[in-house]
């Protein structure tokens, strides 16, 4: 029996991008809320994710407007010592449980889980919101994209902190996060390096942790290296090595040329156990696996028989064709400033709050694609130094967005000054508009 929605919104999914729209909207308005999700409970693919999988950026950056994620503290210990604290997955799911009760409690939000809203009656004075349009699909979900023989041993990288019986060697395959972060995991749980082959089709770029941290001398320092850099690249592989040198980008081999640019943040101590591992192969992606063998299109390479194969080799994060985020049949979220998918949701809920012409709305919160090629990554650049131009021209947004700690350019009303970030904003200032430009050509834009 179909149930008919009494509400001004309906959201449909309850991950990362949902809660921050909800959160924002709720604060600055009277709206009443319906969350629906297919999964039992708030935060999305985290739910499902592997449980030794934290946060490539600092926990600041992540989760609503309202409720930091973390305690905003520097770590005191360990190989990032100095650098903002990470969550894991336990702590992102908590925090989005405490998050859908803070707005249960408002008593303008009802959350559906393990809901088809198929099965929804929805009038035509709800709005909807799709909030699974850029949904990542992650390993645990998906099978392997490719065919797995008979006597093969394959398995999802949730797996491996489950193992009982630990296999001789391994076969990592993925070239991003995921299979970055099973590397390290393997070597920093004593497997020797001479016991991983890494199946790496693409040879990817990786930002620099470091640089992106919730400290507007820091963060806005990136940033102007990334446009002086963009300002005078001539091709797009020069402009990533003009990153590189500049301390924002990291590869793993350093004789080759990455041509994958999702960017996830990657610490120096991780690059330096990944480099640890010389059997690496490169030979494109897997067609399929059976006992001792990996089948490419041009050949095969063995292993041991009894080789584990770590599946990592899930699309994550989603390229669909942007469109409009208010269009008349729903409210699409899409990341808005570069690479910051809980700011551009939570800006966008907050727009919907404060404004009423859906062409308003829709010049102010311009949506941006997601890095994959490096063309792809130089876009995503300019789109966001666009956007952020347009939104941060608004006294009232901008007020907001700098008393959110999801915006990683803000500079916080008190915040002391430093050389640093005089530095930071006069290079920006100089270089913005001439990277900006730059890197639209060099973008196809």
């Amino acid at each position: 029996m179909s149930r008919t929605i009494d509400a001004d919104y309906l959201v449909v999914g309850a991950g990362a991008t949902g809660m921050a729209f909800v959160d924002a909207l709720v604060d600055h308005s009277d709206a009443r809320v319906v969350i629906v999700d297919r999964r039992r409970g708030p935060g999305g693919h985290w739910l499902e994710a592997y449980p030794f999988v934290r946060l490539h950026q600092s926990s600041a950056f992540y989760g609503v407007a309202s409720t930091l994620l973390g305690g905003g503290r520097l770590q005191d210990s360990g190989p990032e010592a100095g650098l903002q604290e990470r969550a894991s997955q336990t702590e992102i799911t908590d925090y989005y449980a405490r998050v859908l009760e803070r707005l249960r409690a408002t008593g303008r939000v009802d959350f559906l889980p393990g809901t088809d809203v198929g099965s929804l009656e929805v009038p035509t004075s709800c709005r909807v919101v799709n909030a699974h349009h850029l949904a990542p699909t992650i390993p645990a979900e998906t099978p392997p994209p490719f065919l797995v023989e008979p006597g093969a041993r394959v398995v999802a990288v949730n797996e491996l902190a489950r193992l009982e019986e630990l296999p001789a060697s391994y076969v990592v395959v993925g070239s991003g996060k995921t299979a970055t972060d099973a590397c390290v995991w393997l070597l920093e749980h004593g497997v020797d390096p001479g016991a991983i082959c890494w199946v790496r089709p693409r040879e990817p770029w990786m930002l620099n942790r470091a640089v992106v941290q919730p400290d507007p001398a820091i963060f806005l320092g990136m940033a102007a290296d990334v446009m002086q850099a963009g300002a005078a690249a001539t091709t797009l592989d020069d402009f990533f090595l003009r990153m590189e040198e500049g301390g924002v980008m990291l590869r793993i081999d350093r004789d080759r040329l990455p041509t994958m640019a999702k960017a996830p943040t990657l610490a120096r101590w991780e690059l330096d156990r990944l480099r640890t591992i010389e059997d690496v192969v490169r030979r494109g992606h897997i067609r399929s696996v059976d006992a001792g063998r990996l089948h490419f299109d041009d050949g095969t390479v063995e292993v041991a028989r009894d080789a584990l194969v770590v599946h990592c080799a899930a699309d994550g994060l989603r390229q669909p064709p942007l469109v409009p985020v208010w269009r008349p049949e729903d409210i699409t979220l899409q990341p808005v400033r570069a690479g910051f998918p809980c700011f551009g949701a939570a800006l966008t809920g907050y727009v919907e709050a404060t404004r009423t012409d859906d062409a308003e709305k829709n010049r102010l919160c311009p949506p941006s694609n997601y890095g994959n090629s490096l063309a792809d990554w130089a876009a995503m650049t300019v789109r966001g130094a666009r956007a952020t131009a347009t939104f941060s021209a608004e006294p009232d947004i901008k007020e907001w967005a700098d008393g959110v700690a999801l915006n990683p350019a803000r500079v916080p009303a008190g915040h002391p000054p430093s050389a640093a970030l005089d530095d930071a904003r006069a290079r920006l200032a100089e270089h913005g508009g001439p990277g900006t430009a730059n890197l639209a050509a060099l973008g196809g834009l």
